[in-house]
């Protein structure tokens, strides 16, 4: 079932390099937060050494857990011909349910996760720009008033210049990321000489204490030990981009280490001097260094902002190409890279609400309260997939699949417990976020399906019009007449309405039906019938990773003898205006938000890249 383009490819060290700027930015800046969130639920009264080395255990094995076996060992290798993420993966799954009603099982679950993707997406920018910018507090408390305003500029900064694309930035991403692994992992190191006591905390021993101590209390503490493995996710979506090997080595190899070596630097510096806890990651740092780590922390948190911003349009990209959401425009920011893509209203809607977070929660730790619920979400929305494609794609035996991904599983609702305590707390943002996201997909994927079948109801079928053609005494004009329709059985409103008002019909017509398939990219582009002499079908297919470019596939139909000049054609698109049907099949508000989504979704002469001096535009009403 693995690509092996995804499981093969050549490993390099410009490859190892690129992996840890784009897919561990994430999970990289967590020791900003992840130990600092954890201990401070527990010192009201000061912290005792068992409780930091619980900690520390809880912290170590939830990178081996999750991290290392879930996604690393087992969930990699769950690719859709070669790409990842939670959205890739349901197609899989969808791909072999036999049932209706299993497919839209899950294709819930698959919403559900994607939802909660965008939410994570907004706070993932404002927790980490904050937390770093906050070690000035630590070289000096006069900078204290300053900490908003600069977070809030450099993620303007970020966001704004999203237009430019990340090729320019991406040369650096790399480098820079392997500089602040190297240095975290060494002043833990550092540390590490001086109490190596702490490293007793390797064994689970102390997490499960903690845990028995504790009991439902140590929910608590999940909910922030779940903060040093947010960005897990990353390394399955952006598996397309590297390939499998070269994550799983970065991983192993360089990531997790050094990882492991901060936080346990962390948690001795905290039991040698308990005054630490105040902010450990920056406190690590000798004073002379304080400066320069903030500067860099500050640079790695960027990075893992721009991927998670990247990761967004990407998605979001999925979602329009695979019906969960309208057309958006789609801007191209390389001619090598298609992956590299800029998305105006999803970067728009993405810097309102992370500029609405920062000015909301203020600091860090605040913050800390409502992550971690849409990365768990998301979690378990994955493993329920896994579940499904190893045992029906991979076809791997019960106890097989019981025995791996039934401890994963529980662990996954472990942690979404603990952070679903916070939502009084600040968890309740994410939670609106993703409701609000899922309404909006599951509203857009059902109205578009109501839409289709009253055009099917509707309409006159093709083989019907055909064959009455040459009855009729339609006059045919010069020129080319490409009809864009999502129903390719059916003839188009927009050709009913041309003959009923202009009573003619084109010496050449092109039908034209654009079909998105649940794979990265489609292997077979396109599909040519002759209807009728002069009259052709023309099928083109798209997976959830491309854009579509109608008039450059059209010019390559002069490959299989078909003429087509770009000047003489004229593009016909329908404009569905939706009204109530007498019985409607939507209640009153879900029929005003796909209404709503209709009317602000791009053109589909901006969405397929057809001249808009070209178009010819036909209303038609629909009762749904």
């Amino acid at each position: 079932m693995s690509h092996p383009a995804a499981a093969d490819r050549r490993i390099s060290t410009a490859a190892l390099i690129g992996v840890l700027g784009v897919v561990y930015g994430d999970i990289g800046t967590s020791p900003l937060y992840a130990f600092r969130a954890a201990l401070q639920h527990f010192s009201a009264d000061g912290v005792e050494r068992w409780e930091v080395l619980g900690l520390l255990s809880l912290i170590f094995w939830a990178l081996v857990l999750t991290v290392t076996v879930k996604y690393v060992a087992f969930i990699l290798r769950a690719d859709n011909k070669g790409e990842g993420g939670i959205l890739a993966l349901m197609a899989l799954a969808q791909r072999h349910t036999v049932t209706e009603r299993g497919r839209w099982i899950v294709a819930l679950i698959g919403i559900a996760g994607a939802s909660l993707f965008f939410g994570d997406g907004i706070i993932t920018p404002a927790i980490s720009v904050l937390s770093a910018v906050e070690g000035l507090k630590v070289i000096s408390p006069a900078f204290e008033e300053a900490v908003i305003p600069i977070a809030l500029g450099i993620l303007l900064a970020l966001f704004l210049v999203q237009y430019r694309g990340t090729g320019s930035m991406g040369a650096v991403f790399g480098p820079i990321t392997a500089l602040f692994f190297g240095t975290i992992g060494l002043l833990g190191l550092i540390e590490l000489v001086r109490e190596p006591g702490v490293l007793v905390a390797l064994s689970p021993h102390y997490a499960l204490t903690f845990c028995a101590h504790y009991k439902l209390a140590a929910f608590i503490a999940f909910g922030s030990v779940v903060l040093a493995v947010t960005g897990a996710e990353a390394l399955y979506a952006d598996m397309g981009h590297f390939g499998r090997k070269p994550i799983q080595l970065a991983w192993l190899f360089f990531v997790l280490p050094a990882l492991a070596l901060n936080y346990f630097g962390q948690g001795a510096l905290v039991l040698s001097d308990p005054e630490a806890i105040e902010n450990p990651f920056f406190l690590l740092a000798p004073e002379w260094f304080r400066l320069p780590m903030v500067v860099l922390a500050t640079l790695a948190t960027i990075i893992a902002s721009q991927a998670m911003i990247s990761g967004a349009f990407s998605i979001a990209r999925q979602c329009v190409q695979l019906g969960f959401l309208p057309r958006l425009q789609v801007v191209h920011t390389s001619e090598t890279e298609q992956g590299q893509i800029y998305m105006p209203q999803v970067n728009m809607m993405l810097l309102i609400g992370v500029v609405i977070l920062v000015l909301e929660f203020k600091n860090s730790d605040s913050l800390a309260a409502a992550y971690g619920l849409a990365v768990t979400g998301t979690f378990l929305a994955t493993s329920c997939l896994a579940l499904l494609v190893f045992r029906r794609a991979f076809r791997w035996p019960w106890p097989a699949v019981v025995a791996v991904f039934v401890p994963l599983l529980l662990l996954d609702a472990a942690y979404f417990i603990s952070t679903a305590l916070k939502i009084p707390e600040g968890g309740y943002v994410p939670l609106i976020l993703g409701i609000i996201t899922f309404v909006l997909m599951l509203t857009w994927k059902q109205g578009r399906e109501l839409l289709f079948a009253r055009f099917r109801q509707d309409s006159l079928p093709l083989k019907s019009f055909i064959a009455r053609l040459p009855q009729s005494r339609t006059v045919r004009v010069p020129g080319i007449a490409v009809f864009m329709t999502g129903q390719e059985d059916f003839v188009p409103g927009a050709l009913l309405h041309n003959l009923k008002h202009n009573k003619v019909l084109h010496e050449r017509v092109l039908f034209v039906t654009v079909v998105n398939e649940d794979v990265p990219r489609a292997e077979q582009r396109r599909a040519v019938t002759e209807l009728a002499p002069s009259i052709h079908r023309i099928m083109l297919r798209y997976g959830f990773q491309e854009s579509p470019n109608i008039p450059k596939e059209l010019e390559s139909l002069r490959e299989v003898g078909i003429p087509f000049e770009a000047m003489q054609a004229s593009y016909f698109l329908g404009r569905e205006t939706v009204v109530a049907a007498a019985v409607p099949k939507m209640s009153r508000w879900r029929q005003w938000v796909f209404t709503l989504l209709s009317r602000n979704a791009i053109s589909a002469t901006e969405f397929f890249r057809i001249p808009s001096d070209r178009v010819v535009e036909l209303g038609v009403r629909v009762a749904i």
